[in-house]
């Protein structure tokens, strides 16, 4: 027999809850406060059905366009063959959480300003590029342990 092409195929496993997460959603879900032009990422709950977006949605995170009283209006990318499309797609509350991608960014940001600052009272240049970290310094490994030689068995 075939397989289906529903809507909600081949959604088993990306659609359930988690170990000792089932059950109704928590009321701090509803009452978070959501404003147009946050980033939200968009994870479906599968214990709610309405309002759930389809599931190459899941797990993508996107820009709050519109506010209703029940639903998000997300604005997420999408790459259709060469190009890439802003879909706007309404999504209820319970699939959507604040997306915390852009903290570091931020963080960052205000941490440069003030290297900057600091910077220029003391006349210096502020280096304010990310570099990777480099390699460990040298150091001697204590001889006195007896070590244990392993040979091959002839």
């Amino acid at each position: 027999m075939p397989h289906s092409f529903g809507y909600r195929a081949r959604t088993r496993r990306t659609f359930a809850r988690g170990f000792r997460q089932h059950g109704k959603v928590h009321l701090s879900q509803y009452l978070t406060p959501i404003k147009v032009g946050e980033s939200v990422d968009i994870k479906v709950n599968g214990a709610v059905h309405k309002g759930m977006p389809y599931r190459w949605y899941h797990g993508k995170t996107g820009q709050v366009w519109n506010v209703t009283p029940r639903a998000i209006g997300v604005e997420v990318n999408k790459q259709i063959r060469q190009r890439i499309i802003k879909k706007r797609i309404h999504v209820r509350i319970e699939h959507i959480q604040k997306s915390g991608s852009r903290d570091d960014f931020v963080k960052r940001c205000a941490a440069n300003q003030v290297t900057c600052i600091e910077a220029k009272k003391a006349g210096a240049r502020a280096v304010t590029k990310r570099s990777p970290a480099g390699p460990r310094a040298e150091a001697y490994v204590n001889g006195k342990v007896d070590v244990e030689e392993l040979h091959p068995i002839p």
